[in-house]
């Protein structure tokens, strides 16, 4: 039988470094602004500052994002780099000390002992694939698809400043108090989580319904503050 095997089915990226970020900033976005706009609009009417409490907040809040996101993957880009250096130079020195170590892996595995002998063979005649094999074996990394920092942090940043901007729009269009921002949000979080549904095993209903809790619960604290805040007069 010769020719490649035919794929029947295809899986989703589950290592790329766009989802996560991604993500994680449009939720982080919508519920952290939505409770900054709620906390101010406890303390004070004046929708001026109130809209200026958001974009501040939306201003903040992406570039934080984006620049712990870019940090973050750049270091674990650069551990992993150095860890295939560090096997890379095993490979050169002590090559059939590693290609005995491969073979080894494939016996844990269940292959048979002269078949695991030939097949780390073969593979050890190519250093790149050799190389690859190694580093997904033992560090659970390919060389070629480490994440990248820069679309992680570029992500965020859009990410973010799409989830942040929903319950801040209602007052630059003119609204006068929190109710519009509110629905919105609601309804925003909600939708999100719904959507997140589609890349797990959770329902959609399950995901909206507990991300609209999360940000609820999280506005309605910040609101509380503002209010005593503002009546305090601080």
């Amino acid at each position: 039988m010769t020719g490649r095997a035919e794929i029947h089915h295809q899986h989703r990226d589950v290592t790329g470094g766009w989802l996560r970020p991604s993500v994680f900033g449009a939720m982080d976005g919508l519920v952290s602004n939505f409770a900054l706009i709620a906390g101010v609009a406890g303390g004070t009417t004046n929708t001026k500052v109130i809209a200026l409490g958001g974009v501040a907040g939306l201003a903040a809040g992406a570039l934080s994002m984006a620049g712990g996101e870019y940090v973050s993957v750049a270091s674990q880009r650069e551990l992993a780099q150095a860890e295939l250096a560090v096997e890379r130079r095993e490979l050169a020195r002590h090559p059939d000390d590693e290609q005995a170590e491969l073979a080894q892996t494939f016996v844990d595995k269940g292959v048979e002992p002269g078949l695991a002998d030939e097949v780390s063979r073969q593979i050890s005649r190519n250093p790149d694939r050799a190389l690859e094999v190694h580093a997904q074996n033992e560090l659970g990394v390919a060389p070629g698809d480490l994440p990248s920092p820069v679309v992680a942090a570029v992500s965020s940043f859009l990410s973010f400043s799409l989830g942040a901007v929903l319950p801040l729009l209602p007052y630059l269009l003119g609204a006068r108090d929190l109710a519009l921002s509110a629905a919105v949000s609601c309804v925003a979080l909600f939708a999100a989580g719904a959507l997140v549904s589609a890349v797990t095993a959770r329902s959609w209903w399950y995901s909206g319904l507990r991300q609209l809790v999360v940000g609820a619960i999280a506005a309605a604290v910040t609101f509380g503050l503002g209010n005593l805040i503002g009546a305090a007069g601080l």
